[in-house]
């Protein structure tokens, strides 16, 4: 009876310990599709948020038999539970202060801003930014930065924002940090269909990167505000703004930032994070766009050859553009003889005037597909 406390003690801590991680971190098979993928999220939560209940219970089963086997057991017995509780330690270690997200991926702790640089070198000038601009103020966040840390909260033009990136996604969005009205703040939680995952402090409801969703908590089904965004290359950056502030490396993490080396242009060797360069699979880029309530996804490969592609999406004209550097990547709604004009400068290398923006975001497929499921595909007519 003592050993069957024990064992079932034992295995009440472990699997609880390993579960609540596992379902939430992108260990293999761990980050399932739909419908399964949702429900291990809410496993997850529930484990996250009675982790101590269950710890206090497995520790109930097994805390008298332990003690009985290593007070009046032989050699062969107190092993046989000290090598378990061995393994209960080692296990709550790693799962608490290891593979936990926010251990892994810490947070800026200087947080410095800079002038948008001079004249840049090729290598320089192509390094991808995430720009955000609100009342004149416009900053620029590395995405080869920002990307380990997936969250910096700034102020800008006089506003809070919240400038996120996830790296397994390929897609970085801007949220205004805010809850029911209140100012909030945010730690990485973990990941869903391989997308980062924030929890607020106040609620502790967990919300997606790629939609600003809250998925599962009490605030489940709120949206949070979201702050419009764009990907330059640092030199269109400097270009576009000249007054801008660009975000420096904190000196702390620089071999976690050297980590991220080749991931701008999809070279990267990690199996998460590199770019398949076939079209239509599981890490091949898109552009994803949304407008007047549609999606749409464009193949990276399709705007390499073309430079830029004429749609309709939601009932209006549309262009989609990639610059010659490869590096930015817009949306425009195409209204006017002028528009297709200044496209055409752009496109040749002069100076590039902007018409109305729409939603974009360089994205994997896999994320794309998975948080716009009614997404159409743009199929070139060649």
């Amino acid at each position: 009876m003592r050993a069957l406390l024990f064992l079932v003690g034992v295995l009440t801590l472990l699997g609880p310990e390993i579960l609540r991680v596992y379902y939430i971190m992108p260990f293999p098979g761990s980050q399932a599709d739909e419908p399964t993928g949702l429900q291990q999220v809410r496993i997850a939560y529930w484990l996250h948020h009675n982790i101590w209940w269950i710890r206090l219970i497995s520790l109930a089963l097994a805390i008298g038999p332990f003690v009985y086997y290593l007070r009046r057991g032989g050699w062969g017995k107190r092993v046989a539970v000290l090598l378990p509780a061995a393994l209960c330690a080692l296990v709550f270690y790693a799962f608490n202060f290891k593979f936990m997200a926010d251990k892994m991926f810490l947070p800026v702790t200087v947080k410095i801003m800079a002038s948008s640089p001079g004249p840049l070198s090729r290598g320089e000038g192509e390094s991808l930014v995430i720009a955000v601009e609100h009342n004149s103020d416009a900053r620029g966040y590395p995405i080869e930065l920002i990307g380990y840390h997936h969250q910096i909260m700034d102020t800008i033009g006089g506003a809070p924002v919240m400038v996120t990136y996830c790296t397994v996604c390929r897609t970085g969005r801007a949220w205004k940090p805010e809850v029911n009205g209140l100012p909030e703040t945010f730690r990485l939680v973990g990941m869903d269909h391989f997308n980062a995952m924030f929890e607020d402090s106040r609620t502790k409801s967990w919300w997606r990167q790629a939609t600003g969703e809250c998925i599962v908590g009490p605030l489940a089904g709120a949206q949070l505000q979201e702050v419009p965004s764009a990907q330059y290359t640092l030199a269109d950056f400097a270009q576009h703004h000249p007054n801008g502030l660009v975000f420096q490396p904190d000196p702390r993490f620089a071999a976690d930032y050297a980590a991220l080396n080749g991931f701008d242009e999809g070279t990267i060797e990690s199996g998460l994070e590199y770019r398949d360069t076939a079209s239509w699979q599981m890490k091949s880029w898109v552009v994803g766009v949304v407008h007047n309530g549609q999606a749409r996804a464009y193949d990276w490969n399709d705007l390499e050859q073309d430079k830029q592609i004429h749609d309709t999406l939601g009932g209006d004209s549309l262009f989609v553009i990639l610059k010659a550097d490869g590096g930015f990547v817009a949306a425009l709604d195409r209204d006017t003889s002028q528009t297709a004009l200044d496209i055409r400068k752009g496109a040749s290398g002069m100076h590039w005037t902007w018409p109305k923006q729409i939603p974009a975001y360089q994205e994997f497929w896999h994320s794309w597909r998975t948080f716009h499921p009614n997404t159409t595909r743009y199929m070139p007519k060649r």
